[in-house]
């Protein structure tokens, strides 16, 4: 009989379980990432609920297959007049071709690209890549910097990478966290989110009550900031 929450790691697939008091389990596949989630009697331990889902594994990886697909927006063609979010901020592009170093401009509510006439747009998605783990690289060591002392702790190492299915992680063993190059896009409220949330990793491995707990002293609105992230695509869809 398990009274807590947990967060299972079932085929490489991460499982928020809650455990309420109710008679049936139930498992869903929530947009738009494809996180799954399972809320399970108490009289179930974790082991149970384990071979609950390995059981429906084809079809929690069908949906979260259909969810992943949908929340990818068409490939950008890069081109004066697309949308790109910087901060939570929609802005237009505009292509600026000229000799010398390609670089990303803020120019009030556009974001201009200079690059050299003939750049592929492939070259160009990349730039805005790299433009992207730049703004997180200069926002995340100040946060970190700010919850450190707050939350008792010392990020040993992190580092930004593109992630399918999750914003951020933390790896107790080593210290090292990831940061999903997304969260440039959005607001920068949800970014302090995902830091707090897998720094409070290093102190609370599971998703339980302790966690819980842990996040509302520290991010009061962090239900809302998980939900403003987690209803939206991982990548915003283009505005032509």
């Amino acid at each position: 009989m398990s009274t807590a929450n947990a967060c299972l790691t079932i085929r490489g697939i991460d499982v928020d379980v809650i455990y309420k008091n109710i008679k049936n389990l139930h498992i869903g596949v929530y947009p738009p990432l494809g996180r799954v989630r399972v809320a399970a009697p108490h009289q179930l331990d974790d082991d149970q609920v384990r071979i609950a889902v390995i059981q429906r594994l084809p079809w929690i990886k069908e949906q979260r297959e259909q969810l992943q697909s949908a929340s990818r927006q068409s490939t950008r063609e890069m081109v004066t007049g697309e949308s790109h979010y910087v901060w939570g901020v929609r802005r237009r592009m505009k292509i600026v071709e000229r000799p010398g170093r390609a670089h990303f401009e803020l120019d009030g509510e556009r974001l201009l690209l200079y690059v050299p006439a003939g750049t592929s747009a492939q070259r160009r998605r990349e730039l805005l890549d790299q433009w992207y783990r730049e703004q997180l690289r200069h926002a995340v060591p100040t946060l970190i910097a700010k919850w450190e002392p707050i939350l008792e702790v010392s990020v040993s190492r992190w580092s930004i990478k593109r992630m399918k299915t999750k914003w951020g992680s933390c790896n107790r063993e080593t210290g090292h966290i990831w940061f999903n190059v997304e969260l440039a896009k959005k607001p920068p409220a949800c970014l302090e989110y995902i830091v707090v949330h897998e720094m409070a990793h290093y102190l609370q491995r599971h998703h339980d009550d302790r966690f819980t707990k842990l996040m509302e002293r520290s991010i009061p609105n962090w239900r809302s900031l998980r939900d403003q992230l987690n209803n939206a695509p991982l990548a915003e869809e283009q505005w032509q």
